[in-house]
């Protein structure tokens, strides 16, 4: 079976805003920030809607007014190449302004999100730079001495207590401690984009973990029975569209060859097991 491209992207974008839940409004998010005239994008960009609000969530505790984000789905990793690169999108974004100092360096942060612990970079960063860092807690790790301040945010030591819905953006999640929860969490918000966008690439990327949890769990259960009726609705809308559709180039069809309105009536109930009287409905509205 091919292996699904996963996007992970999207839904990192998406539940980053839902982490910051309350104080989402404190923030202003802008996905893939154009960096210049040329291909450099920032994955995320942070900005405080009012200048000098305090965030207090944990991932947020660091911000100034203008955070840049780079993040790394679960089959990537963190290098010190990146770390380098995420300091150049910095630099850049602080000088590609109209007047010097526009943006001042003090309040820009960096922040990395990664799966997986960055140990490499880690031991780089204190044993070479001579930089320290500091556990804040667990998955937060603040890197001081630097250019400006920047946090490394590891999902995987993340708790879910804190962030429920970032500490489970992977691919080893289990039925019972992670899939029944998001289901009963999403049950509540499923009309929010983000919320939807975060638990399609969820349930995709931890297909027999949500399958598991099908036969377990009644939100999931009732959760998949919705979807399905979604699909179902879409697809039968799609099929009365492509009737309609030949319907109407049938009837079309028949007044270039002439024929007379009960001959196509008779045309359209042989060819489309129509009625007489729906039959003459499709034919008021297109005759």
């Amino acid at each position: 079976m091919k292996t699904e491209l996963l996007q992970w992207h999207p839904a990192f974008y998406a539940v980053a805003q839902i982490e910051f839940g309350e104080e989402l409004s404190k923030l202003h998010f802008e996905n893939e920030h154009q960096l210049s005239k040329k291909p450099l994008l920032i994955d995320v960009l942070i900005i405080k809607v009012r200048k000098g609000d305090k965030i207090h969530k944990n991932i947020g505790k660091i911000f100034r007014e203008h955070n840049i984000i780079e993040y790394k789905s679960p089959d990537d990793y963190l290098s010190i190449n990146d770390y380098y690169k995420v300091l150049g999108y910095a630099c850049l974004y602080q000088a590609d302004t109209e007047t010097v100092c526009q943006i001042l360096p003090a309040e820009i942060t960096i922040t990395f999100v990664c799966t997986h612990f960055p140990k490499k970079l880690l031991t780089y960063l204190t044993d070479q730079k001579k930089k320290t860092v500091v556990r804040r807690e667990d998955g937060i790790y603040y890197v001081e001495e630097g250019v400006f301040p920047t946090q490394i945010i590891v999902i995987d030591q993340l708790t879910a207590d804190n962030n429920f819905w970032l500490s489970r953006l992977r691919k080893n999640l289990t039925a019972s401690n992670d899939i029944e929860k998001l289901a009963e969490e999403y049950r509540k918000k499923r009309n929010s984009p983000l919320y939807s966008a975060a638990m399609d690439l969820l349930m995709r990327a931890n297909h027999e973990a949500a399958e598991e949890a099908k036969d377990m769990c009644d939100a999931i259960r009732e959760l998949f029975a919705d979807e399905l009726k979604e699909v179902e609705k879409k697809v039968e809308k799609g099929i009365e569209q492509e009737r309609k559709r030949g319907i109407d180039i049938l009837t079309k069809t028949c007044r270039k060859l002439g024929r007379s309105r009960e001959e196509t009536r008779m045309e359209l109930e042989d060819s489309y097991g129509l009625s007489r009287e729906e039959a003459e409905r499709y034919l008021d509205q297109c005759w």
